[in-house]
């Protein structure tokens, strides 16, 4: 777990008379050394009861991110099962002769390079999640000194957004290309599903590039420290997931026919 960073009101135990752990010695508890990464001594137990460190908020936040993932993941399941069955479904005609009318495509060349600009993307936009919580930089940003996890990363990010970008173009491009080839998408089933398929990628695409730019956003609006690591943090494991979901998806559209 990465190191966030507590406010001090947070740190403190409030003080109502007998501490948890002093049995009347009047000697204070040991500190609690936990943290949630590579920090030294974030004190994340030590707050008022009610209360969420830290810690909590990025686990909250990163649970929420999984169960929507986890229901994109089984609607691109469906998709792939109906792809395999329509392949192998066929129908006998009229001279009582069994007939599949699927018909494999020749897939865009430009696929590939929009396959590796979105794995550059996923590159540049990790550098931003884990320039985040770096500790000595974070600490100036939380007294004060400046932003400077902030200005690197949403360098980072504003990368990520070229390459996305760069992405989507691509993908319009390919559309165009097997249009111009007549294969549209009243064509033969294989044509169908690769428009089906892409087109909802890229769908799925535009939400993540959508929170990448409301983390760039709160990299400048944010108030907190914490605020501006979570919206990073989950914004960037967002897109990392579209970019497996589109590699597993390319890979079932060109070996997969």
């Amino acid at each position: 777990m990465p190191s966030t960073f507590a406010p001090p009101e947070i740190r403190r135990r409030p003080d109502d008379g007998v501490r948890e752990g002093d049995h009347g010695n009047g000697r204070r508890p040991p500190t609690d050394k936990r943290t949630g990464g590579n920090g030294d001594g974030d004190n994340w137990d030590a707050r008022p009861k009610g209360r969420r460190g830290p810690r909590e908020r990025l686990i909250s936040a990163r649970i929420g991110l999984f169960f929507a993932l986890a229901a994109d993941l089984l609607f691109f399941i469906a998709i792939v099962s109906a792809f395999f069955v329509s392949r192998a479904t066929g129908h006998f005609d009229a001279y009582n002769r069994y007939v599949n009318d699927w018909l494999p495509i020749s897939l865009p060349s430009i696929l590939w390079l929009n396959t590796a600009a979105l794995v550059l993307s996923s590159v540049t936009a990790e550098i931003a999640r884990q320039g985040m919580f770096r500790e000595h930089d974070a600490l100036e940003e939380w007294i004060g000194l400046g932003r400077p996890l902030s200005k690197r990363a949403g360098v980072w990010l504003s990368l990520t957004l070229l390459f996305g970008l760069l992405f989507l173009a691509g993908q319009v491009a390919a559309w165009k290309q097997l249009a111009a080839e007549r294969a549209h998408l009243a064509g033969n089933p294989s044509s169908n599903y690769f428009y089906l398929i892409t087109i909802t990628h890229a769908l799925h695409l535009v939400v993540g590039l959508g929170a990448l730019a409301l983390a760039m956003l709160m990299l400048r609006k944010g108030r907190s420290v914490i605020t501006r690591q979570v919206w990073i943090d989950c914004s960037v494991w967002c897109w990392h997931a579209m970019g497996v979901f589109w590699i597993l998806l390319f890979a079932l559209l060109e070996f997969g026919q």
